[in-house]
């Protein structure tokens, strides 16, 4: 069944075009994630990022260009991070909210317009900040005015160019464009990862080796469990007569997922904890009490254990603050009323609210017990088995985005070839 997909998908024009167009994006994708930003000299930084556990998280998350030093090196971070604070702003502004709900597909389009507009300045501060905190810490020379501006203007164009390509490959109608272009970046690297593990082979790791494989498949088919499960709160609706035919009278389910948020609390947690390393490391070189103070809270944030529980925590936090932004009980009993559906034993409107909120507090509680150990795992792994080479395979963003980003697109592809049989037919 699987392989007669495969062969139809690239039997039809339409699709195998497509696919192949993507693919296409793929490849200047990781082009442009090796083409080093020109007049910089950045020979020091691939140590820093082994070395530094703050920078290291943020160099997975844009799957490499960082280190590289290349023109796409803040990857898609300012076009998340703006999306995320417009969201975030629906909570305060009533006609942002309204834009963003209420409006349909007209509103999401100017409501996505302002996230381009934003990542502009989010993206040229990110890089001076990037720049700036390098530079003070001789990891990249030859950073005088002319080249600094002209680097802001590369980075700033290679964020626009980067959120651009996301958006076309979702177009095409193979997935999300931006969780696929940071799948494609983490997946770049599992060749270089796996080439670091074992060169430094020894029959002594054996059973290490063997401890982290059979870890990583349980914690895989883990996250494909909770990741795919859902709680079914059954839904009846009440027969109706118009004319000559009667509707309704059939019962269905409201599907809950255990884990509604996604990804989205890890990239919220990491960008929380990821913020003090970076002031630090910007006023760190600073004399005086000024930086003696930053490098205390730098050694701080980088220390495993508080790094550890402070993310845990915040992973917790913030699935349970981004469901409430986005999932709206009150709401959705209100669409169920509308159209003659209700919860069998649950009265229809407030009651039928609460008991949603009831049912989603205990599916979700699980869902961020879960989500907070996906974010540690990393390093619990790497302390369990010892293999550090590539245990972010196994935990943390990485693997959410893999396997989310992967049921997604075969779910997308699968509905684009129904499509197309049903038309055949």
């Amino acid at each position: 069944m699987f392989f007669d997909k495969i062969v139809f998908l690239f039997k039809n024009k339409e699709l195998r075009n497509k696919f192949l167009f993507v693919i296409f994006l793929f490849v200047v994708f990781r082009l442009a994630a090796n083409i080093p930003i020109p007049g910089i000299g950045a020979e020091n930084l691939r140590k820093f990022f082994d070395q530094n556990q703050v920078f290291g998280l943020l160099n997975l998350f844009t799957g490499g260009a960082l280190s590289n030093f290349s023109i796409v090196l803040l990857g898609l971070g300012p076009y998340i991070t703006a999306t995320i604070i417009l969201q975030l702003l629906t909570m305060i502004f009533p006609a942002l909210e309204k834009l963003y709900k209420e409006e349909g597909e007209s509103g999401r389009h100017k409501f996505n317009q302002y996230s381009r507009l934003l990542t502009i300045p989010l993206a040229a501060f990110e890089g001076y900040g990037m720049l700036t905190v390098f530079a003070r810490q001789g990891i990249i020379t030859g950073l005088t005015f002319p080249v600094m501006l002209s680097a802001i203007f590369t980075i700033t164009a290679g964020a626009m160019f980067l959120m651009w390509i996301g958006e076309i490959i979702s177009e095409q109608g193979m997935g999300n464009g931006i969780s696929l272009l940071i799948f494609a970046g983490i997946v770049a690297r599992v060749p270089m990862s796996i080439f670091q593990t074992f060169a430094a082979w020894s029959s002594s790791m054996i059973p290490s080796y063997l401890a982290f494989i059979v870890l990583s498949v349980i914690i895989i088919a883990g996250v494909v469990l909770i990741t795919e499960a859902r709680r079914n709160i059954p839904v009846s609706y009440a027969k109706r007569v118009r004319g000559s035919k009667m509707y309704g009278g059939v019962s269905t389910f409201l599907p809950l997922s255990v884990n509604p948020a996604g990804v989205i609390p890890i990239i919220f947690a990491l960008s929380i904890l990821l913020f003090p390393g970076m002031i630090a490391s910007y006023f760190g070189t600073y004399a005086g009490m000024v930086g003696v103070i930053a490098s205390n809270i730098g050694a701080f944030f980088n220390n495993v254990w508080i790094h550890g529980v402070l993310y845990f925590l915040l992973v917790i936090l913030f699935t349970y603050f981004y469901t409430a932004v986005t999932f709206d009980p009150k709401t959705i009993a209100e669409n169920l009323q509308k159209m003659g559906g209700f919860i069998p034993g649950v009265r229809p409107g407030k009651s039928t609210s609460d008991f949603m909120k009831h049912i989603l507090n205990r599916v979700l509680f699980t869902g961020a017990i879960f989500l907070g150990l996906i974010a540690i795992l990393p390093s619990i792994v790497a302390g369990v088995t010892g293999v550090t080479g590539f245990t972010f395979l196994v935990g943390g963003t990485s693997l959410l985005i893999v396997v989310s980003v992967v049921l997604d697109t075969v779910r997308q592809i699968n509905s684009q070839l129904q499509m197309r049989e049903y038309e055949n037919f």
